[in-house]
């Protein structure tokens, strides 16, 4: 282990106080998250040569969209955290279970929540189902890159005990020098992630309905396997059956249902 470490830049979890009321970091990077993915996705369903002959959202139901997307991706979060990650405590704390400002969110839990609600916006709209997905799975990797980032200044979820110049000893995670894991996985599930959705976008990609949403889904399957190698597994949970984590296990059913659509995407003509 090395003799020096880089001390974790101790940051104020509450952003700003209005009156009485702290604003969180946490809450704010889910809100930016969801800000920039609705503009970003406003600018792509207004270009037709995107999509070529593709029904997709109009710019003003995105607004709706937006809503049940959010709301899907609080409750799937949560919901999948409290049963997977640590039900035994709160099924002991019932009353914690509401508390997600706290922490404690599942991403795959999230995206189950989010797939739910774009369904329901696509039966409300009577658009079919991939484009409304594909818009979502381009803009996804915002949320994923603030919410990464809000773990890191939460701190939470940070890396294994690490030798690298850049390991950082984490406040409430013994004195050992750590991967800053968080920072890896806001590179490459929210950085990189964007990087390739912007290159599926530019090759054309949109007019074969469920390219971007298999991409997405066998990109961040990939990255969060990779992340785990160097992320601190959760106590409760530890290491599962051969070393895995809860994460790696999750991530695989993600990786082959993107397989999956990107075989049928690519079967298609594209819709020009």
């Amino acid at each position: 282990m090395i003799p020096l470490a880089i001390s974790y830049p101790a940051i104020d979890p509450v952003a700003l106080w209005v009156g009485p009321l702290p604003i969180r970091w946490y809450a704010l990077a889910y809100i930016a998250g969801l800000l920039l993915g609705w503009g970003w996705a406003r600018r792509i369903v207004c270009s037709d040569a995107l999509w070529g002959t593709v029904r997709r959202p109009t710019p003003t139901s995105l607004d709706d969209l937006l809503v049940y997307v959010a709301v899907g991706v609080v409750a799937g979060g949560r919901l999948a955290y409290v049963l997977f990650y640590n039900l035994p405590h709160y099924l002991a704390e019932p009353a914690d279970i509401i508390a997600v400002w706290n922490g404690g969110m599942s991403f795959h839990g999230g995206l189950a929540g989010a797939a739910l609600g774009l369904w329901l916006f696509a039966r409300k709209y009577l658009l079919p189902v991939l484009p409304v997905a594909d818009v979502c799975c381009v803009v996804a990797p915002f949320g994923l890159l603030f919410g990464r980032l809000a773990n890191f200044i939460k701190p939470e979820l940070w890396g294994r005990p690490a030798d690298v110049p850049w390991a950082m000893v984490f406040p409430g995670a013994g004195p050992l020098p750590r991967h800053p894991s968080q920072l890896y996985e806001a590179g490459l599930e929210g950085g990189v992630l964007l990087l390739v959705m912007a290159l599926v976008i530019a090759s054309g990609g949109l007019k074969r309905p469920g390219l971007a949403s298999a991409i997405f889904g066998i990109g961040y399957g990939v990255a969060r396997i990779v992340c785990e190698f160097f992320r601190e597994p959760d106590p409760q949970l530890g290491f599962l059956f051969g070393g895995a984590t809860m994460g790696m296990l999750l991530s695989l059913p993600l990786i082959a249902v993107g397989a999956g659509l990107l075989v049928q995407a690519l079967r298609r003509t594209s819709a020009e």
